[in-house]
């Protein structure tokens, strides 16, 4: 593998960390405060806007025309060290890894910083490609990928990628990547890995994926 690419939110660090929900109430502030969208029809919109075009931003910019840098920094602006510490089992198995690791998420750049710098890991990593990458297209929507294989210089079958989300894997094997899905429970099939950690991830591609049970 030429690049490994990370996940941020729920892959770089466990779910039960719930970030998210610091983030979720500062998007439905946005819409109420900044769109003025009625408090009654935020919850509406917003499933709407998931369904539609797998992100909020995407269905604010469709339909409100706002300004997505603005949204981006509304919406990112969260403590997030009242969650997060330095994850040192991580940054170990991190470490260990050879080929260069970059962070993919469709959220921000400063946010991916914030949570890599509160991780202890930011120094691990070679780059980040954030929502930014293919005009705030998200995953899973091909475009995004496309724009990060561009920026590699690479090909899909050398890269692999690490990911909470099993949809926006399916679009990576798509495409020829390999693929280990986070996530704890049942096994999901369709991934070359499966295991309960980005730490697991980072053992399981120092070793070439030995571990998989879902190849």
């Amino acid at each position: 593998m030429q690049a490994i690419l990370f996940d941020l939110d729920n892959t770089l660090y466990p779910a039960q960390r719930d970030l998210f929900s610091l983030i979720d109430v500062r998007i439905n502030r946005f819409m109420r405060e900044v769109v003025a969208i009625p408090i009654e029809e935020v919850d509406t919109l917003r499933r709407r806007y998931w369904r539609d075009y797998g992100a909020t931003l995407q269905g604010l910019i469709r339909h409100h025309g706002i300004d997505p840098e603005e949204y981006l920094h509304y919406v990112h602006d969260v403590d997030v060290t009242s969650r997060l510490t330095a994850d040192a089992g991580l940054r170990k198995s991190l470490t260990a890894l050879t080929a260069p690791c970059f962070v993919f998420t469709n959220g921000s750049l400063q946010h991916a910083e914030r949570v890599l710098q509160a991780l202890g890991i930011a120094d691990r990593f070679a780059g980040i490609f954030d929502i930014r990458i293919a005009a705030y297209q998200p995953k899973p929507n091909p475009e995004p990928y496309h724009g990060v294989l561009q920026a590699l210089q690479l090909a899909a079958t050398q890269c692999v990628m690490v990911e909470d989300s099993a949809e926006n894997l399916h679009q990576a094997a798509r495409l020829g990547m390999k693929t280990v899905l986070v996530a704890q429970g049942d096994p999901v099939p369709g991934f070359d890995l499966q295991v309960d950690s980005a730490a697991a991830a980072a053992d399981a591609i120092a070793s070439g994926l030995e571990a998989s049970d879902n190849s």
